[in-house]
């Protein structure tokens, strides 16, 4: 019979220190900034296979490369994705201690990639080769119409956004505080530029085309049928999702999120704030670093941050990690499932599943309400009720689990 612990859902509460690990998207990269990762045999020897796997030379485009080779979006991409698994390596040489430090992970536009790689959603295999035709796909997308990305630095937000939607274009990464990018037709960055927003820069980015936007839906239906043929595991800790800062731990969902983020903008304003209502203390951001450590400090203040650009600061980030690692809690035993909170709210338990001691995959569970939504929370696998970690009505946080599965038919 399903029971109620509460002594243990206590214990899986966030504490005193969570640390969360962030991959920067494209644009963090500059030319060379592999010579020095690639000086160590065991770095260069990973880094060249992902390279193999991805069918680009990456070494060559990490450190000789010029900065215009390295802006092309079908390059700049699988580089990326690569040197973050591999320089994860590096951090933590035995990957299953890492699941016992890092709170969660969350990743950039294409750093989710990488994000999903490292929570073990996906394989680093699998995660170059859509890395590789994502690239791919949405340089070709960019080049139907002529499009691109400007990015807003300070102003009002209510203003900024107001203006953006005037003049039809999508604010596609919304970075928090006083950094919003808009996107859409040269023409219309063009009448934007004319019409900015008051106390507002607004600085055109070298980017191909307007991404995370409707002008990539082509790159989407490309993706999104590569993607149904890859296998997944559900993660083995909380990852923030871009669409809207939950907390998914469907390793499928996972996916098909990454895949629709193509021509969806970038929340990482709601990241930092699903970070914030999990308590994070410090944030590591994997290299090429800076970008997002930089809007962390912005927006977090009191979080400790860490950059990490080159080699011979790892010793100090596994001291990092040390100092702010804590478990997400979530990897109990492999014959269990866990369901958790998508968002930090109140949960609802359903009627449905309050009476039933087996649930069937897709059930709803209940839901999480907070003052901005309410967000219905699935059993995605389904399976027998072994016990409930939390009460009706109880207050959760971002990716805490709410229920435990034994999975039918499981030994």
């Amino acid at each position: 019979m399903a029971v109620s612990t509460p002594g243990w859902r206590d214990r899986l509460r966030h504490s005193g220190v969570v640390l969360v690990i962030v991959a920067p998207g494209q644009g963090a990269q500059s030319p060379g900034f592999l010579t020095p990762w690639l000086e160590d045999p065991a770095f260069a020897r990973r880094f060249e296979w992902l390279s193999t796997v991805a069918g680009l030379d990456l070494v060559h485009y990490g450190t000789r490369a010029d900065a215009d080779a390295i802006r092309a979006t079908e390059v700049a991409q699988p580089l990326l994705v690569a040197t973050g698994l591999v320089a994860a390596l590096q951090l933590f040489p035995h990957p299953g201690d890492a699941f016992e430090r890092i709170g969660a992970v969350a990743g950039h536009s294409v750093g989710e990639i990488g994000a999903a790689a490292g929570a073990r959603v996906i394989t680093a295999e699998q995660a170059m080769v859509l890395v590789r035709e994502r690239g791919l796909a949405m340089s070709r997308a960019a080049a139907i119409t002529p499009t691109g990305m400007t990015a807003v630095l300070g102003g009002d937000r209510e203003e900024v956004l107001a203006r953006i939607a005037e003049h039809d274009l999508t604010a596609a990464n919304d970075n928090g505080p006083g950094q919003v990018v808009a996107a859409g037709t040269l023409e219309q960055l063009a009448a934007f530029q004319a019409d900015a927003p008051t106390k507002a820069r607004l600085v055109p980015l070298p980017v191909a085309g307007a991404f995370h936007t409707q002008h990539m839906e082509p790159a989407v239906a490309h993706l999104g049928a590569l993607a149904g043929s890859v296998s997944t595991h559900d993660p083995r800790t909380r990852v923030i999702s871009n669409r809207d800062g939950q907390v998914v731990h469907d390793g499928r969902e996972v996916l098909r999120r990454i895949v629709g983020q193509i021509a969806h903008p970038v929340r990482w304003d709601l990241c930092l704030e699903a970070m914030e209502d999990l308590g994070v203390t410090g944030i590591l951001e994997m290299p090429p670093a800076g970008t997002l450590t930089g809007i962390a400090k912005r927006a977090l203040k009191g979080v400790e941050t860490f950059a990490l650009k080159t080699p011979d600061q790892l010793d100090d980030a596994r001291d990092f990690c040390d100092k702010h690692g804590e478990s997400a809690g979530l990897n109990l035993t492999p014959t269990w499932r866990m369901v958790v909170s998508p968002g930090k709210g109140t949960f609802h338990r359903s009627e449905q599943a309050a009476a039933s001691t087996v649930l069937d995959a897709g059930a709803v569970v209940g839901d999480v309400a907070s003052t901005r939504d309410r967000v219905s929370v699935t059993a995605a696998h389904g399976g027998q009720v072994v016990e409930w970690l939390v009460e009706d009505g109880d207050l959760v946080s971002p990716g805490q689990p709410l229920l435990r599965l034994h999975p039918e038919g499981a030994a």
